[in-house]
């Protein structure tokens, strides 16, 4: 596993292990017991997780998620502590380093963000370089249902258009606090956003954003 991967795991791991099975989270209708089988069957059940993408595949990943939610949670925490199977693509350096490090780093603020007394983690800028990598790579599909036009911006300046259209909302964050607001958790992140007042609601307000 790769050093952020492996590291946002095992911290979402301990959160999990440390806030209980019965525990919210900002992902609608889930608790942590929901969030921990959520994220093994993605890494362990391919034949399920397609699922999250695909229509016709939902009612299959709803029967699998529902027999891993019923497992202890114990066992669901250490089957994260422990990364996927050698058969899963996740297993790959490449794909855990793409995907598991903006993955777990979501779900972990996901839990923490839920409660009333959060404050912002302190990421070094290495860590903040590589979910801005991330973010340029994957704003259009983060933003392709988005009500108006929608551009991501770093404090310096470098940007992201996550949909192109007219009025535009500019949301400026560090690449951390973007990250969230284009997965979908756009009230619970840390950031500046500028532009027409009811485009600004719009954005803020729907939930067509991320997959």
């Amino acid at each position: 596993m790769s050093t952020h991967a492996k590291r946002e795991r095992l911290l979402l791991a301990d959160l999990l292990e440390a806030e209980g099975p019965d525990a919210p989270t900002l992902c609608e209708g889930w608790n942590t017991r929901d969030l921990a089988a959520h994220v093994v069957v993605r890494e362990r059940r391919p034949d399920a997780a397609g699922g999250i993408l695909v229509k016709q595949l939902a009612p299959r990943l709803e029967r699998v998620m529902a027999e891993f939610t019923a497992k202890p949670y114990e066992e669901l925490i250490q089957l994260i502590r422990t990364g996927p199977p050698r058969f899963s693509p996740f297993s790959l350096k490449q794909v855990d380093e793409a995907s598991n490090a903006t993955e777990f780093y979501v779900h972990t603020e996901d839990v923490r963000r839920a409660r009333p007394d959060w404050v912002p983690r302190v990421l070094d800028p290495v860590f903040q370089d590589a979910l801005w990598s991330r973010l340029e790579r994957t704003a259009r599909l983060m933003g392709r249902r988005a009500p108006t036009g929608l551009v991501l911006r770093r404090p310096d300046g470098r940007t992201a258009v996550a949909h192109r259209g007219v009025p535009v909302v500019t949301v400026t964050g560090e690449p951390s606090e973007l990250l969230l607001f284009a997965h979908g958790r756009q009230l619970a992140a840390d950031v500046e956003v500028d532009g027409d007042k009811d485009a600004i609601t719009r954005i803020q307000e729907t939930k067509q954003l991320g997959l």
